[in-house]
């Protein structure tokens, strides 16, 4: 909440207010971690996609996004997890793409963001045999699906 409040210039107390209603709503789910009330978007809520695709294009992300996966072969998924998945600022981005990548383009990348960025990333590359087989429940909140072939 402190951070939201001097991010945003408002008191914990409307920024709290704004959450209940969100929640309230349906677009944001809540859990309780010992005195602590955490939120993240409800994935399952019918809007989510839509806002999920403005937030992208108002941070430039979605234009950056799709130049990339062309140039990385053939990308089925791509999954933010760690911290920036539940919403908190890291110093650390972590990663996870599914299909035929190519490794030397995205660390060449890589290389070029982390100097852009100032925070290091993290990655890890599953081909369709091996998504099989990835236990999923390990995520913290689940992984959230930054892009998709289909």
């Amino acid at each position: 909440m402190r951070s939201l409040e001097g991010e945003f210039g408002e008191s914990t107390n409307g920024i709290r207010v704004e959450l209940n209603k969100l929640e309230k709503a349906g677009m944001l789910s809540s859990n309780m971690k010992g005195n602590k009330k955490m939120f993240q978007a409800n994935t399952k809520h019918p809007l989510f996609n839509e806002i999920h695709s403005i937030l992208l294009k108002y941070v430039g992300l979605d234009q950056i996004i799709e130049t990339v996966i062309e140039r990385l072969g053939d990308v089925e998924q791509v999954f933010l997890v760690g911290e920036f998945s539940k919403g908190l600022d890291s110093q650390v981005i972590d990663l996870i793409f599914i299909g035929d990548i190519d490794k030397s383009y995205l660390i060449n990348l890589i290389d070029k963001v982390e100097d852009l960025i100032n925070r290091k990333v993290r990655y890890l590359v599953y081909n369709q045999k091996e998504l099989e087989k990835i236990d999923w429940g390990k995520f913290v909140p689940e992984p959230l699906l930054l892009w998709s072939k289909d």
